[in-house]
């Protein structure tokens, strides 16, 4: 399991390095319709990582299941609460950010890319660095424990 989370964190590291350009090209001028849906995609795929990461913690470790039709919230406010076989993976500190990528990854995946709104999008993808770094290192604390 600590390797297929290592590889996953690699995953996101990669994905965030190649969008570094698109950072930076964001804060000269707002994105133009190719530019936010590049974002947009960014930001899924960041939040789909962290989710693959928060299945292998739930399924292999807590033994759960998913059926609900809210999994999604369940799995990510699991990670911030001890359990028997686990203590919690992340700190509290990032769940509220954490549920705003949550929540953006449902307005991706449910609408169409010319609806993407940047002063929406500009806080998330400018605070994602900031959110990876944290988050990273409560999963990293995490696997060597």
């Amino acid at each position: 399991m600590r390797e297929k989370i290592k590889f996953e964190i690699s995953q996101i590291d990669t994905l965030l390095d190649k969008a570094k350009i698109l950072e930076e090209k964001s804060k000269l001028k707002e994105p133009d319709f190719i530019e936010l849906n590049a974002v947009g995609s960014t930001l899924h795929s960041y939040y789909n990582g962290l989710e693959n990461i928060f299945v292998l913690i739930a399924k292999q470790i807590d033994g759960a299941s998913f059926s609900s039709q809210r999994w999604h919230k369940e799995i990510l406010d699991s990670m911030f609460v001890q359990t028997a076989a686990r203590k919690a993976v992340l700190k509290e500190n990032i769940h509220e950010a954490l549920l705003d990528y949550l929540s953006f990854r449902h307005v991706f995946r449910h609408s169409y890319g010319y609806a993407l709104d940047w002063e929406r999008l500009s806080p998330l993808f400018f605070g994602v660095y900031e959110n990876w770094k944290s988050t990273k290192a409560d999963l990293e604390i995490f696997i060597e424990e």
